[in-house]
């Protein structure tokens, strides 16, 4: 009972020797000492003193807070290599204030990082003489001497575990797995050990569906039974299903579990899609006028895959009809075998021009990048362009006939797919086509047309655009090659800042066409903050030119290459349902000439 008094003497005492504090507010906490943005983040997440900014703290837990972000900062740098910081932790504040608004300034020495200084990889067992295993284990990282990221090691702790998988190595796991850090000698050995087990091989691959066909979608898998498994195979069928767009999903297992003799079964479940897709729209050119478009896609006819599509584009003075009919066409190669009708119909202030053809073709992939179409086409061709100072319906010139038959070939590249987030893209097409007289055609010509297309991204704001076109007509007999085999230049996607088929040889105000084209084009698009919205800045430059002045259609006497340069800036809009673009113009040849604006909506192949 005697000790009593003598507790409360010293509670007493400590009450009054402490300061006069009695609530805190913190409204900021600093960092100190660190460049790393990644690091900051870190820290902050790690940082309990970040949960009570703007609430009102008593003493106690702001001096817990307080006491705490030195183990909570040296927490979030190890993580980074950094496990021996310098940390100090200060938040002054006046002795007697009874609800003071404080700043917390935390200030960080990294210290010396610790470095990778011994790494035993190894993978027992048939893995270990796998040739890509074993360039995983020469790339792992950190490397000796680096310093031990957390997040870059287990970045390529990953990619060995999933390369095992994806190799067929279902059964792996590891025998070691540790990395041990001695601070005082800023060192961390990493001990990392497989054992791989046995490769599995390709069991049967069964497709679940009622729609099609027995053995339809089997000829999309190209590999043979019992040949060694690989996830590729898979993503390789699981891309060959998708472009057939039967299905809405595709489902595609491998499950070892169910593994005979060493062989993975694949199982492939499908839902169908729904069967039509119609599509319409309106549309407006300045040649064209005023119009509408409406398609119909049969996704599939019958049981064997066949599908039916049918685009018409009707405008006020130029009309035109694509129908498709395409049938599978797997054993060789993924593709199409196709037959197609296309008509059209221009009735514009210069040409009167109907045209009819006929299309059979086959396409197929090549490889990841490549494509290829090779087909036969027939067309018929009438037309006439308009008399100087007269109007389409007051024109009396004779109309020109033109009959052609020829195979084309067109090889198609994309080093990314459409929408991919790529940094880097490349794509082109180069076609070569050709017909002789006597044999369906009305002149001898071959051509060659070719298309590239660069970009670049910079970060999140930059796209740096390069894109080139050539083509060349070799024929003595232009004057019988139709409009639509000769080469154009202008317009969107071409030489902006002139009117479509504005450049080349020429009769009057319009370009009858030439044997050759060459056109090229730089433009650099930025978005502020890497947000949706942009703008962006263009040249454009090239020519058609070639035959026109001995041309019976009435071409200048100039015909030679003589370039058209245009420039132009235009807004960028990164929208839900693809890229919009607007552009102005203005051609530098013809200082009178008028600006073009052009409205592009969907992505550049």
């Amino acid at each position: 009972m005697r000790r009593l008094p003598h507790l409360a003497t010293v509670l007493t005492l400590a009450i009054v020797s402490s300061p006069a504090w009695a609530a805190a507010t913190v409204d900021k906490i600093h960092i100190v000492g660190l460049d790393n943005e990644l690091m900051v983040e870190n820290v902050n997440t790690a940082l309990s003193l970040n949960e009570t900014i703007g609430r009102r703290l008593g003493e106690s837990r702001l001096e817990y807070l307080l006491g705490e972000a030195d183990d909570e900062v040296r927490e979030a740098l190890e993580p980074f290599g950094y496990y021996s910081p310098t940390v100090t932790v200060e938040a002054p504040r006046s002795e007697g204030a009874k609800d003071e608004h404080i700043t917390v300034t935390i200030t960080i020495d990294r210290g010396e990082p610790v470095r990778v200084r011994r790494a035993d990889l190894v993978i027992e067992g048939e893995g270990g003489d796998d040739r890509y295993l074993k360039e995983d284990l020469a790339d792992f990282e950190p490397r000796q001497g680096e310093v031990f990221d957390h997040t870059t090691y287990e970045a390529s702790k990953l990619k060995i575990v999933r390369r095992l998988a994806d190799r067929g190595y279902f059964d792996a796991d590891f025998t070691n797995r540790k990395v041990e850090v001695t601070r005082a000698e800023h060192a961390a050995d990493i001990y990392l050990a497989w054992a791989s087990g046995i490769r599995y091989d390709m069991g049967p691959t069964v497709f679940h569906q009622d729609k099609f066909e027995p053995g339809l979608l089997d000829k999309l898998v190209y590999w043979e039974e019992g040949s060694y498994f690989h996830q590729g195979k898979l993503d390789r069928l699981r891309e060959s299903l998708v472009g057939l767009d039967y299905f809405s999903t595709i489902d595609i297992q491998a499950d070892p579990n169910k593994a005979v003799e060493g062989r993975v079964p694949v199982d492939v479940n499908l839902t169908l899609a729904k069967r039509n897709i119609y599509t319409a729209g309106i549309s407006y050119g300045s040649e064209s006028g005023a119009g509408i478009r409406l398609g119909l896609d049969r996704r599939y006819l019958n049981s064997r895959g066949h599908k039916l599509s049918t685009q018409l584009d009707y405008a006020q003075k130029r009309k035109t009809l694509l129908t498709q009919y395409r049938i599978p066409a797997f054993k060789w190669l993924d593709g199409w075998y196709t037959v197609a009708l296309q008509a059209s119909d221009e009735q514009t202030d210069y040409v009167d021009l109907r045209h009819l053809e006929f299309i059979g073709s086959r396409s197929g992939q090549l490889d990841d990048d490549w494509t290829a179409v090779a087909s036969i086409h027939a067309a018929r061709e009438r037309w006439r362009y308009v008399e100087e100072g007269s109007t389409p319906e007051e024109n009396t010139a004779p109309y020109r006939y033109a009959t052609f038959t020829y195979p084309s070939v067109q090889a198609n590249y994309a080093s990314a797919p459409v929408g991919s987030n790529a940094p880097e893209r490349l794509t082109g097409s180069v076609l070569l086509r050709g017909g002789l007289e006597g044999a369906g055609s009305d002149a001898n010509f071959f051509q060659l047309h070719t298309r590239a297309r660069w970009s670049r991204e910079f970060g999140a704001n930059s796209v740096f655009i390069v894109r080139a076109e050539y083509g060349q007509t070799f024929t003595n007999a232009l004057v019988d090659m139709p409009p639509s085999l000769r080469f154009f230049a202008g317009g969107d996607n071409s030489i902006r800042g002139y009117a479509w088929r504005e450049v080349g040889p020429r009769r009057g105000k319009y370009s009858l066409g030439g044997k050759n084209v060459a056109t090229g084009s730089v433009e650099y698009e930025y978005y502020p903050g890497g947000g949706a919205w942009g703008g962006a800045v263009f040249v454009d430059t090239g020519s058609a030119w070639g035959g026109a002045a001995s041309d019976s259609d009435g071409g200048d006497e100039d015909d030679s290459f003589k370039l058209s340069t245009g420039i132009g800036f235009g807004a960028r809009w990164r929208s839900p349902v693809g890229p919009v673009r607007i552009d102005i113009a203005h051609g530098l040849n013809d200082p009178d000439s008028q600006f073009q604006i052009y409205l592009n909506i969907g992505v550049d192949l």
